[in-house]
């Protein structure tokens, strides 16, 4: 393999760590499984198991959630062939509604990915979330989304998120 070669299959797998991270965060089962093969694994330390099942735990544990925001750091990533190890750093942030207010809960650690090419495509074939540390304080979050009058545009989970619309243009 020539170095352009080399260079183009480590941006699809580091493109795979981006596109889980926007699955989970906009409660996107689809684009979360799209990024794994059929028989993928995955191991969030609480969670263990196929990639499916991950989807099925997430996915309810997400719900309980206000907003989640996963920020990708540096990514290392070797490949050889049609096989490749990631080292991604994450900042996962949580606003979780609690009786006594909400609260930020950031955790922080690595996404150590094993990607397969299959049929040309890459995807996750195992995933496991290593974590680092982590902080939970009372949510200073004071933005009044609810506010009609106010002109800003916030994150919304699921298919209505501005950003579906911005990157499909590119095709239209």
């Amino acid at each position: 393999m020539n170095r352009l070669e080399i260079m183009a299959d480590k941006l699809e797998c580091a493109e795979l760590v981006a596109r889980m991270a926007k699955g989970i965060d906009r409660c996107d089962a689809d684009m979360v499984r799209a990024c794994f093969h059929p028989d993928a694994t995955d191991d969030h330390g609480l969670f263990k198991g196929t990639a499916e099942e991950f989807i099925t735990w997430v996915m309810p544990l997400l719900a309980t959630m206000e907003r989640t925001q996963h920020v990708i750091g540096q990514s290392l990533i070797e490949v050889d062939g049609d096989r490749a190890a990631g080292e991604s750093y994450f900042v996962a942030h949580h606003t979780i509604k609690t009786p006594d207010g909400d609260v930020l809960m950031i955790a922080a650690g690595r996404y150590l990915d094993s990607f397969e090419r299959r049929d040309g495509d890459w995807k996750v074939s195992h995933r496991h979330a290593i974590y680092d540390w982590n902080s939970t304080q009372p949510c200073t979050d004071g933005w009044d989304r609810d506010d009609p009058g106010n002109p800003s545009v916030y994150g919304v989970r699921g298919r209505d998120d501005a950003s579906y619309t911005h990157l499909a243009n590119v095709n239209a």
